[in-house]
């Protein structure tokens, strides 16, 4: 059980108290002057140096219970004043003091870890837009440099392409919403937010663009939210996810899958320095696709992009998911895969529309055993294990089927 707040406050000035008079040096001194009974020095310091590492301890304890307070998926009217009550109890600390940060949630990369610059990041929330809307919606992440490049990426290419439409963002995750609030100061509208945004702003025209992968539970939420609010509006669409529609097995491929088949395995084969898929194959080279993986029944579709993969003549591509589901996408079973078709060098990617926290850690985490980079690396069985940290949404031709998605969704 996490103590409140309250407590690990009075603990702080408790254990600060403690360590002040365990370490008077003075007050020693002169307490044998008058011949008190006076603390050993080596007593009195074990003493200071206790309720130091006590107080220290209790001040990073109490910064953990405040970031846990708003790692939740849920917003609430306290939630904007959480957010900057971490942030100041963060910066309050020494630089000892965060490395202690641990919690449910909570590490010293909470809000220590580097992501890149956020205030290079547009969070599409102002108003007076006009009456035709197109919101993207993405699950989010907290990686700055990402969210600029793969979310922010698609949100450009799109305002680009329908200039009288006026582009906007809704992240699905809060808790990724707070951590970059409280971290950076940003304020993005989660999925409520955005579609009251929308009818304040006296929108009659909505598109919602989902940046997910697939027909999947995200999707499904999505669509539960925006149906709350269709009375509210002349009209509501919501254009096709990126790889379109699931089908019924793992045979059923279509146009999207087949352009984003060719689209990231150019981008990889052209980031390991080769001039082609076979060139890459002739040199021993698989190149493995990790996406999050469901146990939504939109599961298939990783099932069907391995097919693509297949049909496209792509031998030296496979197709896993960190979640292991379906079970054919989990790591062990995709390090046999590659080892049994004989590739001795292995090429790590993400199969996400943004590289956040799973690209640069369940991927390419070479500090966590539980990696794909590192349980490809343990398992003895090739030569090299490389990684390239890029998400979908930064690909012009993967922008380009977003795009067409929205412009049928538009003049349907």
């Amino acid at each position: 059980m996490r103590k409140p707040a309250a407590v690990l406050l009075c603990s702080v000035v408790l254990a600060g108290m403690l360590a002040g008079c365990g370490s008077s040096a003075t007050g020693s001194s002169a307490s044998a002057v008058s011949g008190s009974k006076s603390v050993p020095e080596s007593t009195s310091s074990v003493s200071a140096s206790s309720g130091a590492v006590s107080a220290d301890q209790a001040a990073a304890d109490h910064v953990a219970d405040l970031i846990d307070a708003i790692y939740v998926q849920e917003r609430t009217d306290n939630t904007d004043a959480q957010c900057e009550e971490a942030k100041k109890a963060w910066d309050a600390l020494t630089d000892a003091q965060k490395e202690l940060v641990s919690g449910e949630n909570a590490d010293p990369d909470y809000f220590g870890r580097d992501t890149g610059d956020a205030s290079a990041d547009d969070p599409r929330n102002g108003d007076d837009i006009g009456e035709n809307e197109l919101l993207v919606v993405s699950f989010g992440t907290s990686f700055n440099d990402s969210r600029v490049k793969d979310i922010g990426g698609i949100e450009n290419a799109l305002q680009a392409a329908y200039p009288d439409w006026s582009v906007r963002r809704a992240f699905t995750a809060q808790i990724i919403i707070n951590h970059v609030q409280a971290r950076d100061g940003e304020k993005i509208d989660n999925m409520d937010q955005a579609l009251q945004r929308a009818v304040d702003n006296g929108v009659k025209n909505l598109v919602v663009q989902p940046t997910h992968l697939m027909h999947g539970a995200e999707y499904d939420e999505l669509t539960e939210a925006v149906n709350k609010y269709k009375d509210k509006f002349e009209s509501v669409k919501i254009a096709e996810p990126l790889l379109g529609e699931v089908g019924k097995d793992a045979g059923a491929i279509n146009d999207d899958k087949k352009a984003v088949a060719e689209a990231i395995t150019a981008a990889a084969y052209k980031t390991a320095g080769y001039d082609s898929l076979d060139a890459a194959a002739n040199d021993g080279t698989a190149f493995v696709f990790m996406g999050h993986g469901t146990s939504h029944e939109a599961a298939i579709t990783y099932d069907q992009m391995q097919t693509q993969m297949e049909n496209l003549g792509y031998s030296n591509v496979f197709i896993g998911t960190v979640e292991g589901k379906p079970e054919d996408t989990a790591c062990t079973a995709v390090i046999d895969k590659v080892k049994q078709a004989g590739y001795k060098k292995v090429v790590l990617r993400p199969l996400m529309v943004v590289a956040g926290d799973h690209a640069n850690n369940d991927m390419a985490g070479k500090d966590d055993p539980e990696s794909w980079y590192s349980q490809f690396t343990a398992s003895g069985n090739f030569d090299s294990v490389d990684c390239q940290i890029a998400g979908l949404g930064e690909l012009p031709d993967v922008q380009s089927i977003y795009v067409a998605h929205t412009g049928t969704a538009i003049n349907g």
